[in-house]
């Protein structure tokens, strides 16, 4: 499975004017958040390694999971569709553009964002390297990528973008959104095309742009990983799932028992399948019932996460799981005014003179777009960890994990704990 998401910020700022009649945007020189997400795939074999990566702060990890959670309770309850995104491209991006804010505009954000009081740049920088250390292996890809993309002849102070290049990695990048705006426009995406591997496309369509563009940032994460235990793609079925609406659908199902890290309790079960080559799993959590997966999310914070990962052990598990794919764009900007960010949209009261010196700056949109997709492959070198030492106790039945009605899944580093993406499945594609 293939993860990617990118993440962008565009700037606009005011300009003094003395005339009677003004135009409400002319002079005004927007910010936008552009972020992209590209899920996993699961597929190809190969072989792992041992090293891994130096840890992220933990203050880091608990606010970037925080607003994790925060801001999927928010766009879970706007509809009941299919939802898939990633909020650490999303806490990323927002981390850049924090870097630039100053008086209240900072304080919202740290306080939407559930920032560390001190050190947040380098934390997140060090979460950047973090993710990129895995490197690009046969049967594990983790990477992130950021870049920004300033207006030719603005000046910027080198204060905020030497930050960004230090901690993020954020080279400045010169365009022309003035004179020249669709050229920028296909600069940028460009740059996202390639570090999506071409699965991102167009991300910034007509319109978004203009000559008032000053800055946009970007973020781009990158996941591919084979699972640990692998389906047999000739067991693979059409089976029956009930979906949000309740309406029954058939559609291809994956099946296999082994062992994997699981819980439960009267209210809903939880899956955690591991991939191979580092310490990244896709963690289920699957109610009782069919109607109920609203109630689960409305319970869903970092304390009860916590909880279901604290209560996982190792046993086996006979799991019904449907290929799926699923591709959700968000335009996030009341979402995260909602949530309490709502001084860095509008100028007044917007303070990014962190980033120029003025007060012109504000935000004008962020935009999220996310993709994932979910199939049987994986590596015959997983089965090894399939041979594990039986229970002590009294054996119990093999529990059942069908996930056929909808359910909420995480990618998490499990070294970590840092939620990359996180979605739900409530209407799967029907088989063919």
């Amino acid at each position: 499975m293939e993860r990617k998401r990118l993440i962008g910020v565009r700037l606009n700022t005011r300009e003094n004017t003395e005339s009677k009649e003004v135009d409400p945007m002319k002079g005004r020189y927007f910010f936008s958040v552009f972020l992209v997400l590209l899920a996993w795939h699961v597929e190809r074999p190969c072989a792992a390694e041992d090293a891994g990566p130096d840890m992220p702060p933990p203050e880091v990890v608990d606010s970037m999971n925080h607003f994790a959670l925060d801001l999927y309770s928010r766009l879970a309850g706007q509809s009941q569709e299919n939802l898939f995104l990633s909020p650490a491209s999303v806490s990323t991006a927002l981390a850049m553009t924090y870097a630039g804010a100053r008086e209240n505009t900072a304080t919202q954000m740290a306080e939407v964002l559930h920032l560390p009081e001190d050190n947040v740049h380098e934390g997140f920088g060090a979460m950047v390297r973090y993710q990129n250390q895995w490197g690009d292996q046969q049967d594990l890809v983790l990477s992130m990528a950021n870049a920004l993309w300033a207006q030719q002849d603005y000046s910027f102070l080198p204060e905020f973008t030497g930050l960004l290049d230090t901690h993020y990695g954020a080279g400045l990048r010169l365009v022309d959104f003035s004179r020249d705006t669709e050229t920028a426009r296909r600069t940028i995406n460009s740059w996202v095309e390639e570090q999506t591997k071409e699965k991102i496309q167009d991300l910034i369509p007509r319109g978004i742009l203009s000559g008032n563009t000053r800055l946009v940032l970007t973020n781009a994460i990158y996941f591919f990983g084979n699972w640990q235990q692998p389906f047999d793609a000739a067991k693979t079925a059409p089976l029956p799932f009930t979906t949000a609406a309740g309406r029954q659908v058939k559609t291809p199902t994956m099946h296999q028992e082994a062992r994997f890290l699981y819980a439960e309790d009267a209210t809903a079960q939880c899956l955690e399948m591991g991939y191979e080559g580092g310490d990244m799993a896709m963690t289920i959590l699957l109610p009782r019932q069919t109607d109920r997966l609203a109630e689960l999310e409305e319970r869903l914070d970092a304390s009860a996460l916590q909880q279901w990962t604290d209560r996982l052990r190792p046993q086996r598990v006979r799991v019904f799981l449907p290929k799926f794919s699923s591709t959700a764009q968000f335009q996030l900007k009341t979402v995260l005014s909602a949530m309490g960010m709502t001084d860095a949209f509008t100028t007044p009261p917007a303070d990014f003179s962190g980033m120029d010196g003025t007060r012109e700056l504000f935000v004008q949109e962020v935009v999220h777009k996310a993709f994932v997709d979910v199939s049987e492959e994986g590596t015959e070198a997983a089965a090894a960890t399939g041979v594990v030492v039986g229970v002590r106790s009294a054996p119990r039945p093999t529990p059942e994990f069908r996930a056929d009605r909808p359910f909420v899944f995480l990618i998490r580093d499990t070294r970590s704990g840092a939620i990359l993406f996180i979605g739900r499945l409530t209407e799967p594609a029907p088989a063919p």
